[in-house]
């Protein structure tokens, strides 16, 4: 099982809505190193979604419901999509800020690479994540 973080803009699908539908295809990312991200995933795999824009912060989870397949809306066969489940939301919001000024997130994409839409989060990361998110558990 691998772990990532997927962000979004509030205004266009926050975590609100994927938790009123329950489930969505994760698409419009055209990015070549989200894309091969999101190649790399597996139904199983685990996200935390992130708010961009508007709050700057990684506020639930969500499971990958389906492997990944091309964009059925795009031409290009490397464009990628993947289904995603709503988990449940984090207790407590998960601050850009609070991540920056952790050390131990210092080689994290989220830090790195802050317009990358689709990041891994190695094991030990996604551990702490969730607990500064206010929970103990690996799984969403």
């Amino acid at each position: 099982m691998a772990f990532w973080i997927l962000k979004t803009d509030t205004d266009v699908y926050p975590f609100d809505q994927l938790e009123r539908e329950g489930h969505t295809v994760w698409d419009g990312v055209t990015n070549a190193l989200a894309l091969k991200h999101i190649r790399s995933m597996a139904e199983g795999d685990s996200a935390l979604i992130y708010h961009s824009g508007q709050g700057k912060e990684l506020v639930g989870l969500a499971r990958i419901s389906g492997d990944p397949y091309p964009d059925p809306n795009h031409d290009d066969p490397k464009v990628a999509v993947v289904e995603v489940a709503a988990g449940r939301r984090l207790p407590k919001a998960v601050t850009l800020s609070a991540v920056k000024a952790d050390p131990r997130f210092a080689d994290l994409g989220l830090v790195r690479m802050s317009r990358l839409s689709v990041i891994p989060v190695p094991d030990d990361q996604w551990r702490m994540l969730l607990a500064m998110g206010g929970l103990d558990k690996v799984s969403s």
